[in-house]
């Protein structure tokens, strides 16, 4: 075997692998570049609070705006009819928003969402008269993934 033929042996299987790994390095870029930034977790403001009546009966609504609402798809607020109903509708959205006071207890909820336009349209409400608590968040549970989206806790007073 002669000199040229020693470097021919060791340069080619060099070669192969230096190309195998400039096409891993290109192909993994491309899908690093296509998959969407992580969705980061709701920021939840206090807005304020309305007085209504419903059959005779006094309330205090207490509503909240999602500062960061277009870092969710609307795509998650799709209707989703594969998924479990929300009671008796079965077009409901992909994601449910659900609030909570600081303990944990669930106050309220939303399942009929259809974009995160609508993330500015939460709150909850207690009847007029009635304490209520000093904190809440909110869980947005996208159930075709299984995942939920805890927001910060909010005041419930200006």
């Amino acid at each position: 075997m002669g000199r040229e033929d020693t470097m021919k042996s060791i340069l080619r299987p060099t070669a192969t692998a230096l190309l195998a790994l400039l096409i891993f390095s290109a192909l993994a870029t491309d899908s690093l570049r296509a998959m969407p930034p992580p969705i980061p977790n709701p920021v939840l403001i206090f807005i304020g609070q309305e007085p209504y009546t419903v059959s005779g009966n006094n309330f205090i609504r207490y509503r909240y705006n999602v500062v960061n609402l277009v870092d969710y798809p609307n795509n998650m607020f799709a209707a989703a009819p594969a998924l479990p109903p929300c009671g008796s509708n079965t077009n409901s959205s992909r994601s449910w928003v659900d609030i909570f006071d600081q303990r944990g207890k669930r106050l309220y909820g939303f399942c009929n969402f259809r974009n995160h336009d609508d993330l500015n349209q939460i709150w909850f409400a207690m009847p007029e008269g009635d304490l209520p608590p000093s904190w809440i968040y909110i869980e947005i549970n996208d159930r075709e993934t299984n995942t939920k989206y805890k927001s910060n806790l909010a005041e419930t007073t200006l």
